[in-house]
């Protein structure tokens, strides 16, 4: 039984994490997963050792160290650049099952969509830094910008988060459109907690029994 490569995307504050650990609990016990296989939760900016410290510059909210548009794209793909040689390429071979709190869609929605980058300079890009690896199933928990707004209003943002509900917009666009030509499972992230969850197993059954 071969490993798998999950991916959970959406913009701040649509419950990734929240979802991610609720999954993470019931894989194991899903008979999904191969008898030896573990299962590995990573996230993106900051899976590896090398990304902890990039996520640190990348999200430093102070605007003395805003880096420009495309020193941003380039710090987000070696963060990516080393998490797939450092963790996902080796699980993966190892036939363990790894879930993931963003991956390279998160950099064409924010840095295309949102930045207004290039498409296609981040599309070569990322055809070099993921060396043909790419999730076996990704799911989009979509939420209003508004509404993202509204559940982040009483957290410290970073620096991400503070560029703005017009940002967050063309961002969310962003990720609707990328979901409706890769074909991904999208499922609304206003319901509550555990209709959300059943929503994402019965995705992982139909797409993995």
């Amino acid at each position: 039984m071969t490993g798998k490569f999950i991916v959970i995307e959406g913009i701040d504050g649509c419950g990734k994490t929240t979802q991610i650990e609720e999954i993470s609990r019931w894989l194991p016990t899903s008979g999904l997963m191969g008898e030896n296989s573990k299962l590995i939760k990573t996230r993106e900016p900051g899976g590896s050792l090398l990304g902890k410290k990039l996520r640190n510059l990348i999200l430093d909210n102070n605007k003395n160290n805003k880096p420009s548009s495309l020193a941003e794209l380039l710090l987000y793909s070696a963060d990516r650049a080393e998490h797939i040689s450092k963790i996902i390429a080796p699980e993966l071979e190892k036939q363990n099952w790894i879930i993931s709190d963003r991956f390279a869609d998160s950099t064409l929605a924010y840095q295309g969509y949102g930045r207004n980058i290039n498409l296609d300079i981040i599309k070569n890009l990322e055809s070099i830094v993921c060396q043909g690896k790419k999730p076996d199933l990704t799911i989009l928990l979509e939420i209003s910008a508004e509404e993202s707004v509204l559940r982040r209003k009483n957290s410290v943002p970073d620096r991400m988060e503070s560029e703005g509900i017009n940002f967050l917009q063309k961002v969310n666009e962003g990720f609707k459109l990328i979901a409706k030509e890769k074909h991904w499972k999208v499922i609304s992230a206003t319901q509550n907690i555990d209709a959300i969850s059943s929503e994402i197993k019965e995705t992982l059954l139909k797409n993995f029994s």
